[in-house]
C-alpha cells in the first residue's frame, strides 16, 4: 500500500540540494594589491594601469635587466631587489608595472607573480607586511613609487632591516622594487649639510646612504634624446591608431615638448593623449 502525504503525493526521498559554489573572492584571484597600512589589509586591484612593455622606448638596457631579474624571481630562482633612479617621467614605475604583466603571461594560478604597492608614507609598516607574506605560497613583488627620505625621517630604518640585516631577513618569496629621483634616496643638500656639520663627516650619512646598498640592482634613467622622444611618440601613435603624416606628427610632438620645456616618456604620453582628443579617438 502506498502511503501518501497530506499533499496527496507519494512519499519519496528528498531531492538532493544543489551546492552553490561560492564565488572566488577578488583577493583569491587578483594579481595586484595596494597595502592599506591603516587597516593592515591588502586592497585588490582588478586592473593594473599599465602600458605594453614594447611601448617603453629609450630604456632598453634597464628593461632587459629588470625583466630578466623579475623572471628569475617568478621562477623561484635567486634575484635582487632593484632601485630604479633618475630623471622624472622616464618610465621607471611604468617599467615595473609593464614587466609584472609580461612575466605573468602564460602563468596560471599560484605561479602568477603578485604585485603589491606600498606607499612611501607606509614604509614603517613594511616589516608587518613581510610577516604576513612570509608563509604564503605565491611570490610577491613589492613596489614603492617615488621613494625618498628627508631630514629627521627615521622610517628608512624599517626598510633597511626588512631588505637585509634584520634577524628575520627578507622572505624568500618577496622581492622589493623602488623608484626614486635620488640615487641614494636622500636630497643632495641633506647629504652635504650632514657631512659638513658632523664630528665624523664620513660616518654621519653612512647609515642613510647605505640604504641604497641594500638594492642589488641600480638602474639609472636619464633624460632622453630628441630621437628617443620621437620614437616614443611614434610607438604610441601606431599602437593607438592615431593616423597622422610622420612629418606632422613630429612637428606637433616637438612643439608640445618645447612648450613643456622637457622631453621624456611622460611628456610623450601627455602629447599622445592630447593628440587622441584632437582626432576624436578614445584611448583604452
Amino acid at each position: 500500500m502506498t502511503v501518501r502525504a497530506k499533499t496527496g503525493r507519494p512519499n519519496a526521498a528528498p531531492k538532493p540540494v544543489k551546492r552553490v559554489k561560492a564565488a572566488k573572492s577578488s583577493k583569491a584571484v587578483a594579481d595586484a594589491f595596494v597595502w592599506e597600512a591603516a587597516k593592515s589589509s591588502l586592497h585588490p586591484v582588478p586592473h593594473v594601469a599599465r602600458l605594453p612593455l614594447p611601448l617603453l622606448k629609450g630604456i632598453d638596457s634597464a628593461r632587459e635587466t629588470l625583466q630578466e631579474n623579475t623572471a628569475r624571481f617568478a621562477n623561484g630562482l635567486p634575484a635582487n631587489n632593484a632601485l630604479l633612479w633618475g630623471a622624472r617621467g622616464m618610465g621607471k614605475s611604468s617599467l615595473v608595472k609593464a614587466i609584472h604583466g609580461t612575466v605573468n603571461e602564460g602563468r596560471k594560478g599560484a605561479k602568477r607573480l603578485v604585485l603589491i604597492e606600498i606607499h612611501r608614507e607606509d614604509i614603517s609598516t613594511l616589516p608587518l607586511l613581510l610577516r604576513r607574506l612570509r608563509n604564503e605560497k605565491r611570490r610577491f613583488l613589492l613596489f614603492c613609487d617615488d621613494l625618498s627620505f628627508d631630514k629627521d625621517d627615521t622610517s628608512y630604518k624599517s626598510l633597511k632591516a626588512a631588505l637585509e640585516g634584520g634577524i628575520e631577513g627578507r622572505p624568500e618569496n618577496v622581492l622589493f622594487y623602488a623608484t626614486s629621483n635620488r640615487r641614494h634616496l636622500l636630497p643632495r643638500d641633506m647629504v652635504d649639510n650632514e657631512r659638513s656639520t658632523a664630528i665624523n663627516p664620513s660616518e654621519a650619512v653612512e647609515e642613510k646612504i647605505s640604504l641604497s646598498d641594500r638594492f642589488g640592482l641600480w638602474l639609472g634613467f636619464h633624460n632622453c634624446s630628441q630621437d628617443d622622444y620621437l620614437a616614443m611618440v611614434e610607438a604610441y601613435a601606431a599602437h593607438f591608431g592615431l593616423e597622422l603624416p610622420r612629418e606632422s606628427l613630429h612637428r606637433k610632438a616637438l612643439a608640445w615638448s618645447a612648450g613643456r620645456g622637457s622631453r621624456s616618456g611622460r611628456v610623450a604620453w601627455q602629447f599622445t593623449q592630447d593628440l587622441a582628443g584632437e582626432l576624436g579617438i578614445k584611448l583604452p
